[in-house]
């Protein structure tokens, strides 16, 4: 069973082929870097945030963002690194609110945003293991690449629905 979150502790949110990150942020919410893509109610459509260059900062409700998918809390690299404490997480997270920041599955992802919060170095487990698992980088820059292209058009006109509402 999955423990109850707490203020600071990382939320990991199994998609499937991927996990999406988030931050706790208490009373059911969490803060997490949202590519488009990404929105609560996405569906399918939030494998495809991995081809978006831009993400927001937002707070939204754990189990909108969830959905029918399964959560975990993990503090992956409490044995690592020393987390910093939840005034300074949460003071950090609330800051970034609104806040439209790059987004690289490679060096700037969703789980990189939330370990930068909590133990001031972002690391994403999910990136060592595709390095491990010898999926060339480059090829997959390039697949990436031809993929972006064709998938900006979705990437836009979700920020376009969401500067509407």
């Amino acid at each position: 069973t999955t423990p109850t979150p707490q203020p600071g502790d990382l939320i990991e949110i199994f998609r499937g082929t991927y996990q999406h990150w988030a931050l706790y942020v208490g009373e059911g919410y969490i803060v997490h870097l949202c590519p488009p893509t990404e929105a609560a109610g996405a569906g399918a459509y939030s494998l495809v945030s991995v081809l978006c260059d831009t993400a927001v900062v937002t707070k939204e409700s754990l189990e909108e963002i969830v959905g029918k998918d399964r959560f975990l809390v993990n503090n992956l690299l409490d044995g690592k690194h020393k987390p910093r404490s939840v005034y300074d997480i949460l003071r950090d997270a609330r800051s970034l609110l609104g806040l439209e920041m790059p987004y690289c599955i490679l060096r700037g992802n969703c789980e990189h945003f939330v370990t930068e919060l909590r133990y001031g170095k972002g690391e994403s487990r999910q990136v060592c293991v595709y390095y491990a698992l010898g999926v060339g980088v480059r090829a997959v820059a390039i697949g990436m690449k031809a993929l972006n292209a064709a998938s900006n058009i979705s990437c836009v006109k979700s920020k376009q629905k969401r500067i509407l509402l």
